[in-house]
């Protein structure tokens, strides 16, 4: 028992560790040399680097916040796994890059939502809860445009499905978790949602002022 808690606390160091690695937050301030948190909404995250700077280097930031999720995954996987809890390390994978990406230590704790590396991990884990939350996702954007919106449809149906695919009381647990913290992250944008100032998803880059 004692082995299956060090490696499950390896995993989630490993896993917030690999999260800190922003992607908007590297690309702006190393590349552009113009950190993504001064623009817009403030908010290291795909959404405001693609509507700060447009698409030149956006893929390059989604392939780095997918890239970390994969690797914690399989670590998260192979680790439990050797003591036949491999399922139990992806969620704490999944948690914890949420984490890291969230409150990134190497960037004065100041990051993203977690919603692209959250959503690779889902898919990693389980297709058909993956399937679930982007649906949810898709269709309250195509309603309402607010890309804020969908992510937090998408996180209330993250627990839901996965306690009606895994009937595991620990795997819920981890998906609250992360739900809860992807909404909390989220509050600002309701606000704005409530005020009218929420800005609405266009392929249409702003131009800066």
């Amino acid at each position: 028992m004692q082995t299956l808690y060090l490696y499950a606390l390896i995993v989630a160091v490993v896993s917030y560790l690999l999260g800190c690695f922003n992607g908007s937050i590297i690309v702006s301030k190393y590349i552009l040399k113009n950190d993504i948190r001064s623009h817009g909404s403030g908010n290291a995250g795909l959404t405001n680097f693609y509507r700060s700077f447009g698409g030149g280097l956006t893929a390059l930031v989604l392939l780095g916040d997918i890239l970390k999720a994969v690797l914690a995954y399989f670590f998260g996987r192979w680790l439990m796994g050797s003591l036949g809890f491999a399922v139990g390390g992806e969620f704490l994978a999944c948690f914890f890059v949420m984490l890291g990406h969230t409150f990134p230590v190497f960037f004065g704790f100041k990051g993203g939502k977690g919603v692209l590396s959250g959503g690779t991990l889902v898919a990693l884990i389980d297709l058909r809860i993956f399937a679930v939350v982007i649906i949810a996702f898709l269709v309250m954007v195509v309603l309402t445009r607010y890309i804020s919106l969908g992510s937090i449809m998408a996180a209330v149906f993250f627990p839901f499905a996965a306690w009606f695919f895994w009937h595991s009381p620990f795997y819920t647990f981890m998906t609250v978790l992360c739900s809860a913290m992807l909404i909390f992250m989220h509050r600002g944008n309701l606000t704005r949602i409530k005020n009218g100032t929420e800005s609405r998803f266009s392929f249409r880059r702003k131009k800066s002022p």
